[in-house]
C-alpha cells in the first residue's frame, strides 16, 4: 500500500517545466541533430536537471517525487530512441481528437508546443537501449540522494499508448502489434522496478484513446480494444507486484471542449482489471470533477489506491487549499481516507516545450496541492 495510515499523501501525475536550454537539446536529439560530440553534455544537463527537480517537488511539498521527466522528449514517443523496428524518416499524423474537429484554431493554439515527429512502426520490434532505463534511474536515485522523500517513481509508456502515437504497418493486426509492444516495453517495466523505484504506466490510450484513436468506431469496439490493451499491459507487468505499480488514466492532457470524451462508468470494469494498484485520474478539470460521485456506485476493487488529480494541468489558476482539501474529502468520504492520495491531472509539460502553465505557475499548484492535502488530514484523522 503506497498510501499512509495518519495522512493524505502527495505525488503528481510526472512531467514538469523543463530547462529551456535542456529543451533545445532534447529537440535536437529528437530530430537527429543532435551531434555525438554533445551527448555526454546533454547527460549531464539532464541529470542537474532531474536533481533541481526532485529538490522542487520537496519544497513544494510533494512527498512521492519522479524525474519530472526530464530527460524525455515526450511521455509516449520517447519509446522511439527504445525500440527497434520504426522508421524515422516515414511518420504518420494522429488522428484529430473529435471534440476538436469543429474548432481549427483552438487546435492549433491547445496542441501548441514542439511538434513530434511520429515514426511508423515496419518491423519487427525490440527493447534495444537497456542503458537508456539505466540513466534514468540512476539520475532519479543520485538526486534523491540526502533529501527525504516519501517513495521515488518513474513514468512509462504502456504499449496502448504506444500504438496511439505510433502507427503500425508491420504486424497483421492491432493485437499482434500492442502485445509486441508489451513484450518488448516489459524490459523497461522491469529495470525500473529492478532499481527500487515504483512504474508508473501512462494509458491515455484507455480514455483519451476513444475520441483519438477509436474516434470512428463504436464504444463496443474500443471497449474491445481497450480490454485488449489492459491484457497486454498485465502481460508487460506480470513480474512487478501489483503495489509497486501505479497507472495514469487521462482524457488528453489539452484545453478543449472534451465533449467527446468517454464517461468514466463506461470504462470503469476494464480499467479495474488492470494490475497496478495506484490508479491515478483526473478529477479536478470541469469535464470529470464531478465523477468521484462514481465510486458510490461502482465499487474500488479492495486491492485499488486512487490518486484523483486535485489541481488541473491546463491552466493557470492557483487553486485555493480549501477546494483542494474538499476535493480530497468526496473520494476520502466514498472509499476511505487511506486508499486516496492527493494529485495532478496530467503532467505540466507531457511533451519537451510545450504546457499552458506557466513554469513558477505549476510549482504554486504543487504548493496549494500540500497544503490543501494537510487541511484534509486534519479533517479526516482529527475531525477539525
Amino acid at each position: 500500500m503506497q498510501t499512509s495510515t495518519d495522512h493524505i499523501v502527495t505525488t503528481h501525475t510526472g512531467s514538469l517545466p523543463r530547462p529551456p536550454a535542456l529543451v533545445e537539446a532534447l529537440v535536437a536529439r529528437d530530430r537527429g541533430k543532435l551531434g555525438a560530440d554533445k551527448l555526454d553534455d546533454l547527460d549531464r544537463d539532464v541529470r542537474d536537471a532531474v536533481c533541481g527537480a526532485v529538490r522542487a517537488q520537496i519544497a513544494a511539498g510533494v512527498e512521492v517525487v519522479n524525474d519530472g521527466e526530464m530527460g524525455k522528449i515526450s511521455y509516449s514517443t520517447y519509446v522511439k530512441e527504445r525500440l527497434s523496428g520504426y522508421e524515422v524518416k516515414k511518420t504518420a499524423p494522429l488522428p484529430p481528437a473529435l471534440d476538436m474537429v469543429d474548432y481549427p484554431g483552438l487546435a492549433k493554439d491547445s496542441f501548441r508546443g514542439v511538434v513530434l515527429h511520429l515514426p511508423v512502426c515496419t518491423g519487427d520490434i525490440a527493447f534495444k537501449a537497456p542503458e537508456a532505463v539505466t540513466a534514468d534511474t540512476e539520475a532519479l536515485r543520485e538526486a534523491a540522494n540526502g533529501v527525504t522523500a516519501g517513495d521515488l517513481f518513474l513514468s512509462a509508456a504502456s504499449p496502448g499508448v504506444i500504438s496511439l502515437f505510433l502507427a503500425n504497418e508491420h504486424y497483421p493486426d492491432h493485437e499482434s502489434y500492442v502485445f509486441a509492444l508489451a513484450e518488448a516495453m516489459k524490459h523497461e517495466y522491469n529495470a525500473i522496478h529492478a532499481a527500487g523505484v515504483l512504474v508508473q504506466v501512462d494509458c491515455p490510450d484507455l480514455a483519451m484513446g476513444r475520441h483519438v484513436q477509436f474516434g470512428g468506431a463504436s464504444l463496443e469496439e474500443f471497449r474491445r480494444n481497450a480490454a485488449i490493451h489492459v491484457e497486454a499491459l498485465n502481460h508487460a507487468l506480470s513480474d512487478i507486484p501489483a503495489d509497486r505499480l501505479r497507472m495514469h488514466l487521462c482524457w488528453g492532457n489539452y484545453e478543449g471542449p472534451h465533449d467527446h470524451d468517454v464517461p468514466l462508468p463506461d470504462i470503469f470494469d476494464i480499467v479495474m482489471k488492470a494490475k497496478p494498484q495506484v490508479l491515478l485520474l483526473e478529477g479536478a478539470n470541469p469535464r470529470h470533477e464531478h465523477e468521484w460521485a462514481v465510486f458510490r456506485d461502482h465499487k474500488l476493487p479492495d486491492d485499488k489506491v486512487l490518486v484523483p488529480g486535485v489541481i488541473d494541468s491546463t491552466s493557470n489558476y492557483v487553486e485555493h487549499p480549501e477546494l483542494i482539501a474538499q476535493r480530497i474529502e468526496r473520494y476520502a468520504n466514498v472509499v476511505g481516507k487511506e486508499r486516496v492520495m492527493a494529485g495532478s491531472d496530467c503532467g505540466y509539460a507531457t511533451t519537451a516545450g510545450s504546457g499552458g502553465v506557466e513554469p513558477g505557475v505549476v510549482w504554486k499548484k504543487l504548493k496549494s496541492l500540500a497544503e490543501g492535502a494537510r487541511i484534509a488530514t486534519t479533517r479526516l484523522w482529527h475531525g477539525s
